[in-house]
């Protein structure tokens, strides 16, 4: 039997149960953010396995049992880490790099873009402070060396901007298709 049997569904039923949640401070949900993510993804014409990452960068959130309320946080929870164990049990790493990169992503903006930490919202700057902050210059030559960092750096761009309060966007179910496509087989 294919392993592409029940991975839509097991996605659909965490944002159903999980991503109704305000995300984190911002004036969207989880789901409307990841949505929004996706949308900026295919808007710059990013390739399907970054549209995909883009949907999929914050399940870490979902999988996790970090507060809702932002203000509750003392250390980072790392969910671009979880995020992306999770997702390369289910596809390849054209997705889950990129999660897994783009939290190093927002501090290697904030170290090498200058007009960037000014495109933060409240509680990105508060989720900076927690992730250490901008990137170092040796931090810097190290992200760049990762594999998919430049797939990151456009996932985080996404990030940041998928934040639009009623900002209308396709619903979750518009990507089964590349769920489906995109999932590896699982013995």
């Amino acid at each position: 039997m294919p392993r592409t049997t029940g991975i839509f569904q097991e996605l659909a039923s965490i944002y159903l149960d999980r991503g109704a949640a305000a995300y984190f401070g911002e004036p969207v949900t989880v789901t409307e953010h990841s949505l929004q993510a996706a949308h900026f993804a295919q808007k710059f014409n990013a390739a399907d396995a970054l549209v995909l990452a883009a949907l999929l960068h914050d399940v870490g959130h979902l999988i996790g049992n970090a507060s809702n309320d932002i203000a509750d946080w003392k250390i980072d929870m790392r969910h671009e880490v979880s995020g992306s164990k999770w997702l390369s049990l289910r596809f390849g790493p054209s997705v889950s790099e990129p999660v897994r990169l783009h939290v190093p992503a927002k501090r290697y903006l904030c170290a090498t873009d200058p007009a960037y930490f000014g495109k933060l919202s409240p509680a990105s700057v508060v989720t900076l402070r927690l992730q250490g902050g901008p990137m170092s210059e040796a931090e810097v030559r190290a992200f760049e060396a990762e594999h998919f960092f430049r797939e990151a750096v456009l996932l985080r761009r996404c990030d940041e901007e998928a934040k639009v309060a009623g900002l209308a966007t396709t619903d979750f179910s518009h990507y089964r298709p590349l769920i489906e496509a995109m999932a590896v087989e699982r013995a």
